[in-house]
């Protein structure tokens, strides 16, 4: 085995630890930001719904906006039992955090800094893909 085949078999090592290891990580963050998303939405919505709207078009309206808020409400209480052990971060959480920084540093060692933005760039496009090809059949 040469020294070229030695180094693309770490490369794809490192990019099997990466992708691995950041959608789990991603398990833990995406509720997080999801929340941060639909509280703006409800916000926008509520404003919308205050002014724009005859009564009967509200009360209508206010059981959706009501059911949003609640499944909001639910959501956060799910994130909060996911990431967190009681009042303490789940281990886990803790432990994929350490563990992706360990494998950017290694990716920076073995391939690159430029190595690393690809690879951040690649696991986003195939995250994309993913939800494309997941919203393609509803």
């Amino acid at each position: 085995m040469n020294k070229q085949d030695i180094k693309n078999l770490k490369k794809r090592y490192l990019i099997w630890l990466y992708m691995t290891t950041k959608e789990a990580f991603d398990r833990f963050e995406r509720k997080f930001t999801q929340l941060d998303i639909d509280t703006f939405m409800l916000f926008e919505m509520e404003k919308e719904l205050k002014g724009a709207y005859l009564p009967d078009e509200k009360k209508a309206l206010e059981k959706f906006i009501n059911d949003f808020r609640d499944y909001i409400a639910e959501k956060e209480k799910t994130c909060l039992k996911l990431k967190y052990k009681g009042k303490l971060i789940d281990p886990e959480f803790l432990f994929l955090d350490i563990k992706l920084e360990a494998i950017e540093k290694a990716i920076v060692k073995e391939l690159g800094a430029k190595a690393l933005d690809e690879i951040r760039a690649f696991y986003e496009s195939e995250m994309i893909q993913k939800i494309s090809r997941g919203t393609k059949h509803k």
